[in-house]
């Protein structure tokens, strides 16, 4: 009865689940679209959508267009009028075009219906519906920052294209974004055009109810995945087919895909925090870090788990593991609304002088300042304008994020990184990845059980 009752109030948050488009009700697409007009009283913000894929795979919508609209269109661009307080699309798409992607024709024809959008209008009217709104005065507003697909992040995948593209001299293209900001002010050279990435960024920090009850699915899925892997893991297994094993479950349990590439590192590859070669098969000795989670209905959790390829923890294996393990209990227990995590170091660093540890060790440092290392989370792994939030952020209700523990040592090939998403609540706060083996008693008992 529990389980029928979990998947109903599931299925309620989806007004397209008939048409299978549309992920929230048309009340939570509209709030969003408001509060960013309650910025930008000025002028008009526009958004372009991902184009259709040049090859033959699955098209999937960049995350802000997604966030604004739901609507799994290619080639959509989203104007959002601060002062008319009104949204217009543009696309255009024929019937069998929609068919063939899988895209509800019902949307199509009346998006405003699912997500409460004014106007429609064809894509090749966009130009001139600008030209005769963005009068004198107007300021327009566009992300800078790099869109985001399925496992991107838009300020790291920003600083990669600038890098590889923008600054090499044999080729130095502008990202899309930038050479849509170039164009801008070339057609409206008398108009100011402003960069709102932290705008949406801080809007898509604070999850609503019905985002974080998504955000619970996703957290389901991505421990299914976990126990999976763990139970699947022993000497002699290929890194290639657990990494496998993980994909497989996160798509069997519902998933469209993964947050980012599976993390496995074990032995010589300890150090290196985002290895995915999965070139090793497991020796007598190892000890395994998998770090992955899927992504729902453009939503990511980030999990960690660590344990050793035998099954069975040895001495030192354990305590350095335990170590880890409680600091990431501290910072667990303190994390509610208003604390920052300067406060949440704080405790950390209580509770190592407490316990006989000098808090000075290097292998501290990190924990202490920032209470764990945390980045938000949300449609993006790394939610927002950067990766890892300083010791002066407050935590709020509706904030999610990661609590990630990492504690690495390569001269001893252990590496115990204890990853948690963690959503703020009115009492404190409710942690995504409970359930995953986290002692070590939890962690052998797990493994005794491997399939």
């Amino acid at each position: 009865m529990k389980k029928t009752a979990y998947l109903l109030a599931i299925l309620a948050l989806f007004t397209g689940s008939g048409f299978g488009q549309l992920i929230f009700e048309k009340s939570e697409y509209t709030a969003r679209r408001e509060k960013l007009m309650d910025q930008i009283p000025d002028g008009i913000a526009i958004f372009r959508g991902a184009p259709i894929p040049a090859g033959d795979t699955q098209f999937y919508q960049f995350n802000n267009l997604m966030y604004f609209t739901g609507m799994e269109i290619p080639d959509v661009i989203l104007l959002i009028d601060g002062r008319s307080r009104t949204s217009t699309v543009f696309f255009t798409i024929t019937e069998n075009g929609a068919r063939g992607e899988g895209i509800s024709i019902d949307l199509v024809n009346d998006p405003g219906k699912f997500n409460g959008i004014e106007k429609v209008l064809p894509y090749v009217e966009f130009s001139s519906f600008l030209t005769a709104n963005a009068g004198a005065g107007c300021v327009i507003y566009t992300p800078f920052n790099s869109e985001e697909l399925q496992g991107e992040v838009s300020a790291e995948k920003t600083r990669s294209l600038k890098n590889s593209i923008t600054k090499d001299e044999w080729d130095t293209r502008l990202t899309r974004e930038l050479q849509f900001v170039k164009l801008l002010g070339e057609k409206f050279p008398g108009l100011e055009i402003k960069d709102c990435s932290s705008k949406i960024s801080d809007l898509r920090k604070i999850k609503s109810k019905a985002e974080i009850q998504v955000i619970r699915e996703v957290g389901r899925i991505g421990r299914q995945a976990h126990l999976a892997f763990i139970q699947a893991t022993g000497v002699g297994v290929k890194e290639w087919d657990l990494a496998n094993l993980f994909e497989f479950t996160c798509k069997k349990e519902g998933a469209q895909g993964l947050a980012y590439n599976t993390i496995i590192m074990s032995a010589e590859n300890i150090p290196y925090g985002h290895y995915h070669r999965y070139n090793r098969i497991l020796q007598e000795g190892d000890f395994v870090v998998l770090d992955a989670g899927p992504n729902y209905q453009y939503y990511d959790v980030d999990f960690s788990t660590s344990f050793p390829a035998n099954g069975k923890f040895s001495t030192k294996q354990k305590e350095l593991y335990n170590l880890a393990n409680a600091i990431r209990e501290v910072c667990v227990k303190s994390y509610k609304p208003d604390i920052t995590f300067g406060q949440v170091g704080a405790n950390v660093k209580k509770y190592l002088i407490d316990n006989g540890y000098n808090p000075d060790e290097p292998r501290f440092k990190g924990l202490i300042t920032y209470g764990g290392y945390n980045h938000s989370i949300g449609m993006a792994v790394h939610d927002g304008m950067g990766t890892f939030l300083g010791p002066k952020e407050v935590l709020q209700v509706g904030f999610v994020f990661a609590c990630d523990i990492n504690m690495m040592y390569p001269d001893i090939q252990i590496g115990i990184r204890l990853e948690d998403t963690v959503v703020i609540t009115d009492e404190g706060c409710e942690v995504l990845s409970a359930g995953l083996p986290r002692t070590v008693e939890e962690m052998e008992k797990a493994m005794k059980h491997r399939k």
